[in-house]
């Protein structure tokens, strides 16, 4: 099994790609070891010392570490880490803790509006965020605020702000006259 690693924007950040199927769709963010209950391979990869968040999509797992950790040590144990887990044959994720769909619910007045977001979201800007080893997710619309989940690789990075606020506000305010701001949540 030959695992390749790519770059992402956010320096703390690596994306694996293992060759393989991980998730069959959607994603699944592991915040931290406490949240990797779920996920035989998460649970893995946070037992490398110097591991602070795990995330999956279809075809890669991205793994962020501690800012006073240094890549050149902690990168051989994770790959080792994600090799075994694949050569077990244990499943990425157990019972009920399998991939989210990833955007949530909107009922109301702004349903029509929140539909349009949710489509751009998906069909231009996950798409972009997904070969950066992250993902973007619809968290709610209020008053004309878009409030967006940064997850994987995009949840801390340096240009995030930026790719929120030049990237995804101009687009969805170009395409929907209803959206006047974007704004990031932690959940």
């Amino acid at each position: 099994m030959f695992i390749q690693t790519e770059s992402t924007p956010n320096p703390a950040t690596l994306k694996f790609l293992p060759g393989q199927s991980v998730l069959e769709s959607g994603t699944a963010d592991f915040p931290s070891a406490d949240a990797a209950g779920t996920s035989p391979l998460a649970q893995r990869i946070f037992a490398v010392s110097g591991v602070t968040g795990v995330f999956f999509g279809t075809d890669f797992v991205t793994v962020t570490k501690a800012e006073e950790t240094d890549w050149d040590h902690v990168k051989p144990a994770i790959l080792g880490a994600i090799m075994e887990h694949f050569q077990s044959g244990a499943p990425v994720m157990e019972g009920e803790g399998q991939a989210a769909g990833g955007h949530a619910d909107h009922e109301g007045e702004d349903a029509e509006i929140v539909g349009q977001i949710k489509t751009l979201l998906d069909t231009r800007v996950r798409p972009a965020v997904a070969q950066d080893g992250g993902d973007i997710t619809f968290h709610g619309f209020d008053r004309g605020v878009v409030y967006l989940h940064m997850q994987g690789a995009c949840a801390g990075c340096p240009s995030s702000t930026l790719t929120l606020k030049m990237g995804i506000e101009n687009l969805l305010r170009h395409y929907i006259p209803e959206v006047v701001e974007v704004r990031p949540v932690t959940v």
